[in-house]
């Protein structure tokens, strides 16, 4: 394709031949003024169209641009909460286990204490037999007691002469002496006794 000025078709005036049925040279000029300026302004035109051509590209060039950052945010931004939503996911998971193993240790405590109270229970049940069987003997030794020396009362009394020694039944006259509260608390001693080996027997 030729580049074609209007400066060329201006000069191009005094380049043809004259002939004798040549066309009316003013005609001619009149009419290469005519296409010389619409020439210019398609020139102008074609300028103006560039520039906005180049001007919409440089416009689709950001908006591409934009169009570029905008889907690189949404990228990161969908792996961030998918990120997020892992994360989530994993402390939830920890959490439950955490709250499973908690559980689990309070069981195991309310457990081993219930079987602790269960010992102490029997412990005491069997202290409780023990002392049941320990006075249950005391009172059957008082009872034995009793039924001697209600046989003794119904035996005739001997009366001493006087100056004769008096003797106690296998007793000595510290014994025989003694006060009830002294006797009374070898009683308990007994029945103490009593318990420690009842307990001894339950351990056997």
């Amino acid at each position: 394709m030729i580049d074609l000025t209007p400066l060329d078709v201006r000069k191009k005036k005094g380049d043809f031949r004259r002939t004798i049925r040549g066309y009316d040279t003013e005609l001619v000029d009149d009419f290469l003024d005519m296409v010389a300026e619409r020439l210019e302004e398609l020139v102008k035109q074609n300028v103006a169209l560039t520039e906005r051509a180049e001007h919409l590209q440089e416009q689709v060039a950001s908006y591409r641009e934009r169009e570029k950052a905008l889907n690189e945010a949404l990228v990161t931004a969908q792996q961030l909460r998918s990120e997020a939503q892992a994360q989530a996911n994993r402390e939830a998971e920890l959490l439950r286990r955490e709250a499973q193993s908690q559980a689990e240790r309070i069981i195991e405590e309310g457990q081993r204490a219930y079987r602790e109270i269960g010992r102490e229970i029997e412990a005491l049940q069997a202290r409780r037999r023990q002392f049941v069987r320990a006075f249950r003997t005391l009172l059957e030794r008082y009872v034995s007691e009793l039924e001697v020396e209600e046989a003794r009362l119904s035996e005739p009394i001997d009366v001493p002469a006087a100056g004769t020694r008096v003797e106690t039944s296998g007793q000595t006259p510290a014994q025989a002496a003694e006060p009830a509260e002294q006797a009374e608390a070898r009683e308990g001693e007994w029945l103490s006794s009593l318990v420690t080996e009842g307990e001894q027997e339950d351990d056997s």
